[in-house]
């Protein structure tokens, strides 16, 4: 009987000093399946794999890679045997090309020599082939978004012989375009014999991708199942184990007075003419397609950027940001979308990260006072439940939910009036996601006003007062209430909903 089994992990255990990561753990993929790994943060999902990867060695148990079983597997062994991960992180030379980032230890060669323009066209038809998008091969990886460093990441492993490839939250980044055209290339491997793991916390498209669905809870698997046949509430209440109830929880408050006004900001090249407001005690939601110009939006807002035209708005006065600190002390905060690049200082402990855009209140005559810091930044820990063994943790060692906690709490600390949030919920999980709500809700509730980006609709839909759409730099569409859902924000940020003028 041939074995059809691709990755078979049994009684897998790990440790690290008194911390139980796995415990009798197991994963089995099939080839030619698409395998979801869910679980929150610190379930066991990063170590299991991490073992799967001999990043790890196991304390107990048995690692099986198509039939062949692993004592010490190296990154050049797994490789050999056709394993290929995609990590959530993107480890991409900032300072290479996406052609050199594609085909990097693998480029084309006459001699010694690099085929430089072959390598640069087969990046690009790789690129459009699995994508349909554009992506010049000689952009530099430094210039390039996040969706678009996502795709480069893929499009390295896509264009290597693969029997297995790990996928750790691979969406994070992406919009939904380009979801369903990975989804695609997903599909097309699979069908081919491919063995897929996909990790991710966009539950939605776990049910709709995966074949099968493996559940992790304190470092075990609590369940496989069948995601056709199992709801997502049952999957997420293996997660946490309890009952999801609201993953949406609701406002009842009353609106006060608008905290940020826009008018007619516009940047050339980027956005042309946007206004809207936000008031106290409000959530407004906003999305846009890769190259909508909400990214840039979101510059100017914080002074990272200055607009050509159109003036911002704070309480009432008008703003003119000539730096980032110059937002801030107008009461303005940015949680940023790269949380490890920009919102924390991973090589710093959670305090001095929670303390950093606000330590002049803690200090007098130029001397910090650390028991009035320790005392803010331990009730902030509490507030935001961040799973840390003291204050004094490094950020790089707690989960990606933790991480985008610890980003929150350092504009908590600075008792901001406006918060901007890029993508706040990207790459945590349900329950993290379900505190981020929680919390800001209480902001919502104390009187600040919200400006919610994310790329996933759903989320704009179940969690936001209002919405308001970019398409190609303008303001495309506003919505609330009965109209505020996923499809009519979809048509309105594809521009579905609008007739474009024939060309001159």
């Amino acid at each position: 009987m041939v074995d059809t089994l691709a990755i078979d992990m049994t009684g897998v255990t790990k440790t690290f000093g008194p911390v139980k990561a796995l415990v009798d753990a197991n994963l089995q993929v099939s080839r030619g399946t698409i395998h979801g790994l869910v679980g929150q943060n610190g379930a066991g999902k990063s170590t299991i794999i991490k073992v799967l990867a001999g990043i790890y060695s196991p304390d107990a148990g048995k690692v099986v890679v198509n039939g062949q079983e692993l004592q010490r597997p190296s990154p050049a062994a797994l490789e050999k045997l056709g394993v290929h991960f995609i990590h959530q992180e993107r480890l991409l030379a900032p300072t290479a090309t996406v052609a050199e980032a594609i085909f990097v230890n693998q480029e084309p060669r006459i001699g010694p020599f690099i085929r430089a323009g072959a390598m640069k066209r087969e990046s690009e038809s790789i690129i459009k082939r699995f994508f349909d998008i554009d992506l010049p091969a000689d952009t530099l990886i430094k210039d390039l978004t996040t969706a678009q460093q996502k795709i480069v990441q893929i499009s390295r492993a896509l264009a290597r012989k693969a029997s297995i490839l790990v996928l750790d939250e691979p969406t994070a980044a992406l919009v939904k375009r380009e979801v369903n055209s990975l989804f695609s290339v997903l599909r097309r491997l699979r069908d081919d014999g491919l063995a897929v793991v996909f990790i991710s916390h966009y539950m939605q498209e776990v049910k709709e991708l995966c074949d099968v669905v493996t559940v992790m809870r304190n470092g075990a698997d609590v369940g496989t199942v069948d995601p056709r046949k199992t709801s997502l509430d049952e999957i997420v209440s293996l997660m946490i184990n309890r009952d999801m109830g609201e993953m949406y929880p609701r406002r009842s408050h009353a609106l006060g007075e608008s905290l940020l006004k826009v008018e007619g900001l516009s940047r050339r090249g980027c956005f042309e003419d946007i206004s809207f407001e936000v008031r106290s005690g409000e959530v407004v939601g906003m999305t846009g397609l890769l190259g909508s110009g909400v990214k840039e939006l979101v510059e100017c807002l914080f002074g990272l950027e200055t607009p050509d035209e159109g003036a911002i708005f704070i309480s009432g006065e008008a703003k003119r940001y000539s730096s980032p600190n110059v937002a801030v002390r107008s009461g303005v905060a940015l949680v940023p979308e790269d949380r490890r690049a920009h919102g924390v200082a991973i090589d710093l402990p959670v305090r001095d990260n929670i303390t950093l855009a606000s330590l002049n209140r803690y200090t007098t005559a130029g001397i910090v006072s650390r028991s009035r810091e320790a005392k803010s930044v331990d009730r902030l820990i509490d507030d935001l439940s961040i799973k840390t063994p003291h204050r004094d943790q490094l950020v790089r060692n707690l989960s990606g939910g933790n991480q985008q906690k610890v980003t929150l709490a350092k504009w908590l600390s600075c008792q901001s009036e406006v918060y901007v949030l890029d993508e706040p919920t990207v790459a945590v999980d349900v329950g993290a996601k379900i505190e981020i709500y929680n919390l800001l809700n209480r902001l919502a509730a104390g009187g600040a006003a919200i400006l919610f980006m994310s790329s996933d609709l759903l989320e704009i839909e179940g969690f936001c007062d209002r919405a308001i759409t970019i398409y190609r730099g303008k303001l495309s569409g506003e919505f609330s209430g009965a109209q505020l859902n996923s499809d009519t924000l979809l048509a309105s940020a594809s521009g579905a909903n609008r007739r474009e003028a024939p060309a001159a």
